[in-house]
């Protein structure tokens, strides 16, 4: 059989599949998963063209990390076969421990178990079944081999993961400011010390890319609409999950059935190897499926989220760059309770407080180094003209406060009031 296959690809054009072997992983159910899991969870409600997928994501990753090889090897970097189909292994599997809608439900259905925990169990597992022909793959993913840049290449702050997800998310919202010049930071990318650098003549490419990143976060992953559906869809699924405990005999797929009815932990779940083969059969179909059955479900507060999710008739999100007044907190706690007809205790279902945040740049960790034409190298902080690097080294952080648009605008009422 021919494995030598390419994909037409929306955004980079054809997509070579270099090897059988690396055709054969993705061609795996941990890999083929992906493609029932959007890559941006619910950010489709606020951009609707946001409907691509961890698969589309994971082989637009592979494709700039041959491109990055390729262009290593031509500036005299001896990179093995060997180490680049690890490499190319390596990003594609960064993302098979995601489940359902991404990080939105990383921490409802399993407590304490992240993505990344998932994937290096899925990564040892494949690893058994490949008869040890990703271990490479597995020591460069974990940043222990000894050629520090392999890794960079996968996981850093100028990697092929973060190229990619902002070509291809500013690519299909629509945001014209996430669009980056991948092609000129990889013509760009050089090795020295065994650590991945950026020649000077790519400085303005990367600011741009930080730029970028800064804008996609506040305008796309953050969006507070965003942040609303996906706060109403944790809290959906958690208010499933307490009416399964209790013992009401909910609708749902047999693997989402499985993490209602079970408390699964962290220590539970590494010890219990069932959990992971329920985990990989998960996807947002299941999900899905169950929001739409439960929005005529007899209990309220689950019919209630659910409905307004299908229908789109979200929660207000306002945010604020300094915590929200006591004061105005009680008086909406006191007006959804009046509104909705509910006790105290269920107000969490109702009304969510969250704290969100990015840095664009963190110089502390893995620090983006530009090779100046001396040989110096320096931080990108110190080689750019612009001044707003270091602004974007800093963490911004926002206040977000969620809850339903029936009790009206209760700031207004609370300002006229006083």
């Amino acid at each position: 059989m021919n494995k030598k296959k390419i994909i037409n690809d929306p955004v980079y054009g054809f997509v070579t599949i270099p090897s059988g072997f690396i055709y054969d992983l993705i061609q795996h159910p941990f890999i083929q998963r992906l493609r029932y899991i959007k890559q941006v969870s619910m950010t489709h409600l606020v951009y609707p063209g946001a409907l691509h997928t961890r698969f589309q994501h994971v082989i637009g990753a592979m494709h700039l990390m041959s491109l990055a090889v390729e262009t290593l090897r031509g500036k005299d970097v001896q990179i093995s076969e060997a180490e680049e189909e690890a490499a190319l292994a390596a990003i594609l599997l960064h993302d098979v421990g995601h489940g359902p809608f991404s990080h939105s439900l990383e921490h409802t259905l399993v407590e304490g178990v992240s993505h990344e925990i998932i994937s290096a169990l899925l990564m040892a597992k494949l690893n058994a079944e490949f008869e040890g022909r990703l271990s490479l793959a597995i020591t460069i993913f974990n940043d222990k081999y000894h050629r520090k840049f392999l890794h960079q290449l996968v996981s850093s702050q100028l990697d092929t993961d973060r190229m990619d997800y902002l070509n291809r998310d500013s690519f299909f919202t629509g945001v014209s400011e996430g669009v980056i010049s991948f092609d000129r930071i990889i013509k760009m990318l050089n090795v020295k010390d065994n650590e991945l650098v950026v020649e000077s003549k790519g400085i303005y490419s990367v600011e741009k890319f930080l730029i970028a990143r800064r804008l996609m976060y506040w305008q796309v992953y953050l969006h507070k609409t965003v942040i609303t559906a996906e706060q109403m869809m944790i809290k959906a699924l958690a208010r499933a999950k307490e009416l399964s405990n209790k013992g009401v005999n909910l609708f749902a797929t047999p693997a989402l059935d499985h993490f209602l009815k079970h408390h699964i932990s962290k220590e539970t779940f590494l010890l219990d190897e069932s959990h992971l083969a329920w985990f990989t059969q998960l996807d947002d179909t299941d999900i899905m499926s169950a929001i739409k059955i439960w929005a005529n479900h007899s209990d309220p507060i689950l019919s209630l989220l659910c409905s307004k999710i299908i229908r789109r008739e979200l929660f207000r999100t306002e945010m604020s760059n300094k915590p929200f007044d006591k004061a105005y907190l009680a008086l909406l706690k006191e007006k959804i309770m009046q509104r909705f007809g509910i006790e105290e205790a269920d107000l969490g279902y109702y009304l969510y407080e969250q704290v969100v945040g990015n840095s664009a740049y963190d110089s502390s960790i893995n620090s983006i180094r530009v090779l100046e034409k001396d040989g110096r190298l320096c931080d990108i902080a110190e080689a750019s003209d612009l001044s707003n690097i270091e602004a974007l080294a800093k963490r911004v952080e926002k206040y977000a406060l969620t809850y339903p648009k029936e009790i009206g605008y209760v700031q207004s009422e609370l300002l006229v009031n006083n």
